[in-house]
C-alpha cells in the first residue's frame, strides 16, 4: 500500500510541509515520485517516519536522527526496544514525582512521616533519567554499560548533603565559566584552572573511577556534541570550549 503525502500527513499527524522538508534533507525519502511530481510512501517509509517521531519525542535533533537510522547496522526492533525502555523509565519517573508530592503533602498535614532524603529521591531519578535519555546511547558506547550503571548507582546513593553539594558545584561551575568567558580569561588562566578543579570534584562525585584521561574525554564531548555544548553555552557562547580547553591545558601541564 502506498500513501500520498496528504494521506501520510493525516495518518501520522505530521504536516505535508514537514514531510517535504524531511525529503529535502534526506531524512525520509518517498517510495517514489509520480510523473506529476506527487510523493508516495510505502510500508518502509511509514516505519522510518515512526522512528523519526520516536527520536524527536526523546529530544534528538534531525541531524542525530538521520545518523542513527541510516547507520549500516541499524536494527528497527532493537530501536523499538530502546524506545520502550526510555518510555518505561519516563513512567517510573512520573510515578516517583507523584509519590513524592503526595508524601510531602501528607507529611505537611501530619498524616505520615517523610525522611529528608526521600524528598530529593525523585530529583535524582530525574537527573539519571534525563542523562540516559539525552546522552546514554553515546556514553554507553564510549565507556560501557558497567561504568554508566555504576555512575548512576553512585548518584542515586548520594546523601541529602552530598546531593546538595553536587548541585551547588554544578551551579558554581556554570557561573564561573560565564564570568571567565565574559572577562576574556583564557584556558591557561587561574580562573580556568579553578574551574577545572571544581569540575573534577563534580565529576568525581558520580564517576565510578576517575582519571585525567576520562576527564579530558568527557570535556572534549562538551565541544564535539551539540547537546552538551548547548547546555554550557545556553547563556554565554564559549563556555563549553573554555572548559574543554582548560581541562586539556591543565592535564597536559601536569602530565
Amino acid at each position: 500500500m502506498a500513501y500520498s503525502i496528504r494521506e501520510l500527513s493525516e495518518l501520522a499527524g505530521v504536516s505535508a510541509r514537514t514531510l517535504r522538508y524531511y525529503d529535502e534533507i534526506g531524512l525520509l525519502k518517498p517510495l517514489y515520485v509520480s510523473d506529476a511530481g506527487y510523493r508516495f510512501y510505502g510500508d518502509s517509509e511509514v516505519a522510518v517516519l515512526q522512528q523519526i517521531l520516536f527520536y524527536r519525542e526523546r529530544g534528538f535533533d534531525l541531524k542525530q536522527i538521520r545518523k542513527i537510522i541510516y547507520e549500516e547496522n541499524f536494527d528497527i526492533v532493537k530501536a523499538l526496544e530502546e524506545h520502550l525502555v526510555v518510555l518505561e523509565n519516563q513512567r517510573k519517573h512520573v510515578d516517583s514525582l507523584i509519590w513524592t508530592v503526595k508524601q510531602t503533602i501528607g507529611s505537611i498535614k501530619g498524616e505520615c512521616e517523610m525522611k529528608d532524603s526521600e524528598k530529593f529521591q525523585a530529583f535524582k531519578d530525574e537527573l539519571v533519567h534525563k542523562n540516559e535519555e539525552r546522552y546514554g546511547r553515546e556514553i554507553r558506547a564510549k565507556y560501557g554499560d558497567d561504568a554508566v550503571n555504576a555512575s548512576n548507582r553512585k548518584m542515586m546513593n548520594m546523601s541529602e548533603e552530598e546531593w546538595q553539594h553536587f548541585k551547588a558545584l554544578e551551579d558554581e561551575i556554570k557561573l564561573a565559566l560565564k564570568k571567565a568567558v565574559l572577562d576574556g580569561a583564557g584556558p591557561e588562566s587561574d580562573a580556568a584552572r579553578r574551574i577545572v578543579e571544581l569540575h573534577r570534584e563534580w565529576l568525581s562525585m558520580t564517576l565510578s573511577q576517575y582519571s585525567p584521561e576520562i576527564h579530558k574525554g568527557i570535556a572534549a564531548m562538551y565541544v564535539a556534541d551539540e547537546r552538551f555544548k548547548a547546555y554550557y553555552d545556553s547563556e554565554v557562547t564559549g563556555c563549553a570550549e573554555l572548559l574543554a580547553n582548560a581541562v586539556k591545558v591543565v592535564y597536559n601541564k601536569d602530565s
